[in-house]
């Protein structure tokens, strides 16, 4: 739990900064934006895998195909 006791001559809006600083460095404002609504499991599972690859688990069509060339020829198909 975050508290905050106001120092001699501190103004409530450095109060307020102060307060802000120690939730971000907690996370707190990640966690409740992240637990904002509910994720069913498997969305979460979609989503990491889609972050870790950089495409989604499921889409095997939005990879970019990578063409094997032939021996003796170029990668740009050129001979």
């Amino acid at each position: 739990m975050i508290k905050v006791k106001s120092r001699a001559g501190e103004s409530i809006q450095q109060m307020v900064k102060r307060f802000k600083k120690m939730c971000e460095k907690e996370g707190l404002i990640r966690d409740i934006k992240r637990n904002g609504y509910y994720e069913k499991p498997s969305e979460k599972n979609a989503a990491n895998a889609e972050n870790l690859n950089g495409w989604p688990a499921w889409s095997a069509a939005a990879r970019p195909a990578s063409k094997p060339f032939r021996l003796g020829t170029t990668p740009s198909g050129q001979t």
